[in-house]
């Protein structure tokens, strides 16, 4: 994989680059592209089957291609890179003004044309047009993104919030209309679940609140030497109190851990979420496992329960903005479905990443991982 040599600094710094890939099968014309375009990131294809490989692997801004080639065309290129992704930048050089060819292109969707012999500034000019038309794409799709998640949310709370304050609302205006006697076990019971919504109401108003701290602190993270045997600890205690009217086993095996640089609060958070996960999901009589375990370079927090389990095809989803799983399809599942969204970006801003291993009705495996330098 040819790169241009001046900007082989760093991975870290290319990727911050723009990134072009260039096709052609001339490894002069490819040369000379890379030289005129050196304050990009230039990638080098000799063939449409090298090129479809590169672009599956790297994120490429736009690509520049040939469509003359042995193998495979540049036509050929375009189609199965707009399949992949209909929003790519694909230019299309050519030495052969064929009004067919042309057609052909801009039928499926080449955003414009460079006719050889090259013209570098025409080329430099061409480029920076199709980029800044890209930038405003994005900019236009990432604010209907951004209306589409503020949307999704604002409904999801509403429905939320919506059920325990129905629960509470109509116990008090039974209790109001004379309906309950106060010695009828049926009051009783009534009352234990009032108080319950109420309690419920509490916590999520808590979990909005951290969510909204999270979104204003931003992604600062500000590391300090941290006990992370006493933090699971404490998430296991306060877990325990929150989930105390169910008949839970809890194992924990503290580990030899050095101190490890991290932002407590932040990590504490997305602790709090993966464990409070395990006890939501264990059933009454469920078995709570967290055992913490390093290496020379790694801590580790794995934490195991006995509850309903993941399928398969639901696995890629659980990290996901407000996904929630939902085996018996009430929509009465608690939480915001943001937990384990937000646990995976902080764990991710420490350096460390989170794996996954479930199977339906055997329980569900949660891995952090968390650099110790």
């Amino acid at each position: 994989m040819p790169v241009s040599s001046s900007h082989e600094n760093g991975r870290d710094a290319r990727s911050s680059q723009i990134t072009i890939l260039v096709v052609d099968d001339d490894n002069i014309i490819r040369e000379l592209c890379s030289q005129a375009l050196r304050k990009y990131r230039v990638l080098q294809a000799g063939t449409c089957e090298e090129a479809l490989r590169l672009y599956e692997r790297e994120h490429i801004d736009l690509i520049l291609s040939d469509i003359k080639m042995p193998g495979g065309s540049g036509i050929d290129l375009l189609r199965q890179v707009k399949a992949l992704d209909p929003n790519a930048i694909v230019l299309v050089m050519t030495g052969f003004v064929d009004k067919e060819v042309i057609l052909e292109a801009l039928k499926e969707d080449a955003d414009d044309f460079i006719y050889k012999p090259l013209n570098f500034l025409q080329l430099k000019n061409a480029i920076e047009k199709a980029l800044g038309r890209k930038a405003l794409r994005d900019e236009l799709a990432n604010i209907k993104r951004s209306d589409e998640i503020k949307n999704a949310f604002l409904t999801l709370v509403s429905h939320k919030l919506r059920t325990p304050i129905t629960g509470i609302s109509l116990f008090l205006q039974n209790l109001q209309m004379g309906v309950f006697d106060a010695y009828d076990p049926v009051f009783q019971q009534n009352m234990a679940l009032a108080n319950e919504e109420a309690l419920y109401l509490g916590k999520l108003v808590a979990d909005l609140l951290a969510f909204s701290q999270l979104m204003v602190s931003g992604p600062d993270i500000n590391k300090s030497p941290c006990d992370l045997n006493e933090i699971v600890a404490e998430i296991l205690l306060n877990c325990r109190k929150v989930h105390s009217n169910f008949n839970f086993t809890v194992e924990f095996s503290p580990g030899d851990v050095p101190p490890v640089p991290l932002d407590a609060s932040k990590i504490r958070f997305a602790l709090l979420q993966v464990i409070d996960n395990a006890f939501k999901f264990s059933g009454d009589l469920g078995r709570v496992s967290v055992k913490i375990i390093c290496d020379s370079e790694t801590a580790y927090v794995i934490v195991s329960d006995s509850g309903i389990g993941i399928s398969e095809s639901e696995l890629p989803k659980v990290f996901e903005k407000f996904y929630q799983i939902d085996p018996n399809k009430t929509g009465q599942i608690p939480g915001f479905g943001l937990g384990l969204f937000y646990a995976r970006d902080l764990i991710r801003q420490h350096g460390g990443s989170v794996s996954l291993d479930s199977e339906p009705g055997s329980g569900t495996t949660v891995t952090v991982s968390l650099p110790l330098q």
